[in-house]
């Protein structure tokens, strides 16, 4: 039973001052019930939310946890990702993410794209990486006042994942719009899930138009793009359909723009709030990548990740059977101080340790390497190229949303 001093959790309904900060929410429930369960409702699931780090970690890794709720009950019937079946396009399109696979499926896409996602691969990225951020900064630096979210953290991801997948640039504006408006339909959000259904849906028939036409130019046409490789390899023989193929174009797009736009939002906001951390970042630009490692665990920008129970087991103190709906609160289980002494202290010098802002297991972020140097030249080039971004007002609005996690406007003054 639920603890009498704690309500029942839920991802939904937080308040603003919640939302900014929602830490202290966490502490309370990490430090009373671990593992909270939350019985089902006339309009949701039983839920068991995992807040510390091992038992977050025990669900990440153990293959008793799936991606499918449709395998995790035994119903053939059941929804096998959380989208209405009336929205078609939205539905096809998310069913074959690879966050939603589990293996063989999983192992076959993964492995075909790991390459793609390579150390050296990335490396080879790096200078373009540098020059799409240092376009933006010039764009940013004639302003008095800038949204950062807007004008920097949101099209530089979306820019570099084009690059990677071959579409042209002069459409990023375009895929910005889809890829939140696609958003729109996540479970996560407080409000208007229904309306955001109908917006999500017209992206998702837009993104498929627009990536089944791409796949016909390239028939024939080595444009050395990740496009290219998906279509010959599925030319070749591998197991993907031309839905497979427009869902992960529709996932690489979407997932890398949200993660890498919030993190660097939320880096920002919190070397704000600490002046010596984002002092000694300044003067020494080789603390870059452990400060990008320790900013993701301070703050993660994915903050929860869902699983279901396939078999009967056991998490703490509770029984979990078979069909339960298993959320791992990321977010807690990086200011978890049995794992990161002082967790709640930014601190860039912090040993090295696994923190959980990328996953972990088999659906670890594909993307890592690439997140990694986005992050490091995104927030590099801020700092070497906004001298007043420690001084100054700033207006933030955050997204209701307690899985992808972030402002969705950060107005900065640079005078």
């Amino acid at each position: 039973m639920p603890s009498p001093t704690l309500p029942r959790f839920d991802l939904k309904g937080w308040d603003s001052k919640d939302i900014a900060d929602p830490y202290p929410v966490y502490r309370r429930y990490r430090e009373t019930a671990p593992v909270h369960h939350r019985p089902a409702g006339t309009d949701r699931p039983g839920t068991f939310y995992v807040f510390s780090y091992d038992a977050c970690v025990q669900v990440l890794t153990s293959r008793l946890f799936g991606r499918s709720a449709r395998v995790a009950s035994g119903d053939a019937s059941a929804m096998s990702v959380p989208v209405p079946a009336e929205c078609r396009a939205l539905r096809t399109i998310v069913e074959n993410w690879l966050v939603f696979l589990d293996p063989p499926r999983h192992t076959e896409l993964r492995s075909l794209l790991t390459t793609e996602f390579s150390p050296s691969v990335v490396a080879g990225l790096r200078p373009r990486i540098t020059r799409i951020a240092a376009e933006l900064l010039e764009l940013l630096g004639r302003r008095q006042q800038a949204d950062l979210v807007e004008d920097f953290a949101a099209p530089f991801p979306i820019l570099v994942i084009s690059e990677l997948l071959g579409v042209p640039r002069e459409h990023q504006a375009w895929l910005r719009a889809n890829a939140v408006a696609l958003q729109e339909a996540s479970t996560s959000r407080s409000g208007g899930v229904a309306g955001g259904y109908a917006q999500a849906e017209a992206a998702a028939e837009e993104f498929a138009r627009y990536f089944r036409r791409e796949m016909e130019r390239r028939r024939g046409e080595d444009r050395g793009d990740l496009l290219t490789l998906l279509v010959r390899a599925r030319d070749a023989g591998a197991p993907l359909s031309v839905d497979g193929i427009v869902g992960t174009c529709v996932h690489l797009l979407t997932a890398g723009h949200e993660t890498t736009t919030n993190f660097l939002a939320k880096a920002v906001l919190s070397l704000r709030a600490h002046p010596p951390v984002l002092e000694a970042l300044c003067a020494r630009p080789e603390l870059t990548p452990a400060a990008v490692e320790e900013l993701m665990r301070y703050d993660s920008p994915v903050q929860a990740v869902t699983r279901w129970a396939y078999q009967d087991t056991r998490l703490g103190e509770h029984e979990v059977p078979r069909g339960s709906r298993v959320v791992a609160m990321l977010g807690s289980a990086n200011r978890d101080p049995a794992r990161f002494p002082h967790p709640d202290v930014l601190d860039v010098h912090r040993p090295a340790d696994r923190h959980l802002g990328f996953g972990l297991g088999v659906h670890y972020c594909l993307g890592a390497t690439l997140a990694r140097a986005e992050a490091e030249i995104g927030l590099r080039t801020l700092l070497d190229g906004v001298p007043g971004l420690s001084r100054g007002g700033q207006q933030v609005d955050y997204a209701d949303d307690m899985v992808f996690h972030g402002p969705t406007r950060l107005v900065l003054s640079l005078a």
